[in-house]
């Protein structure tokens, strides 16, 4: 009985299409299968012109970026680099585009270098937390954001990463706080992409469902009824076990009497096992 290999490797410029014969027990039937592997990541965009000016070189490099074209992105960005050798703010974008494809360690490096040309850059420190933060070191993270808040407390991306990152740590109290805080300065905030942010990291479905049951008591008490329900709706589903708490805390006052409410408590949800 033949089966199909678990891993291949696939050469850099060469797309590979290959199938896969599987034989069905005693009864000697055959099924096939076809799948596609994708080439890894390519530059596909003509190389950077000697000529161009350092802003029009960064320019093009978030139009790349945002296309999701990183290397190219990246290629573009080390030109304007070079045209502008000490600028912190290309340290922190390469770094964010390395973040972007999951390359943490040489994230860090950028942002690193971004903090050294600027002890001030407020936002290099922010995303060194989001990288660390990705690697489950929550403390360093933790640390990273509140220098960035130091110098910059008008950011809402600062407070929510680090809430998120007290919230992983089990620090409730202090996780709220911050998210308040998050939501004070922009209500969207977990509704947008931050930057360089992340969502929450929660691996249990127990730590889900009370992050989203928070989120709904604070867009609850900030007036904002239809996302404060469609928080609770998820925490409902994901089997919020003080869910009973909807019923007396303050912040669900005015929610309490909003018909929707009612409709949507009267629903019936699976719980779903911590």
């Amino acid at each position: 009985m033949s089966s199909c290999p678990k891993s291949l490797l696939v050469p850099v410029s060469v797309l590979t299409v290959f199938l896969c014969v599987l034989s069905v027990g005693s009864y000697g039937q055959a099924h096939s299968e076809q799948a596609l592997i994708k080439p890894p990541l390519l530059r596909s965009i003509e190389p950077p012109a000697p000529d161009a000016t350092a802003a029009d070189l960064e320019s093009r490099a978030e139009e790349l970026r945002r296309e999701k074209l990183f290397l190219d992105a990246l290629d573009y960005y080390r030109a304007a680099l070079v045209k502008n050798p000490h600028s912190a703010s290309l340290l922190n974008k390469i770094g964010i585009t390395n973040l972007m494809m999951q390359r943490n360690r040489e994230a860090k490096k950028w942002f690193d270098q971004s903090i050294k040309a600027d002890r001030k850059y407020a936002d290099a420190y922010n995303n060194r937390g989001v990288a660390l933060y990705e690697e489950q070191k929550y403390g360093a993270a933790i640390k990273d954001y509140r220098r960035a808040i130091a110098m910059d407390d008008g950011s809402a991306s600062f407070y929510s990463n680090l809430g998120a990152a007290l919230f992983a740590k089990k620090e409730f109290e202090p996780a709220v706080q911050a998210y308040e805080r998050a939501v004070a300065i922009d209500p969207d905030v977990f509704e947008r992409t931050s930057r360089g942010g992340v969502q929450a990291q929660l691996p249990s479905p127990g730590d889900r469902a009370r992050y989203d049951f928070t989120v709904a008591k604070l867009y609850a008490k900030m007036g904002y009824s239809d996302r404060s329900l469609e928080y609770l709706r998820k925490a409902m589903e994901e089997g919020y076990k003080d869910f009973k708490e909807v019923y007396k805390d303050e912040e669900f006052a005015v929610l309490r009497k909003d018909k929707r409410f009612v409709e949507l408590v009267s629903v019936k949800t699976t719980t779903l096992p911590e």
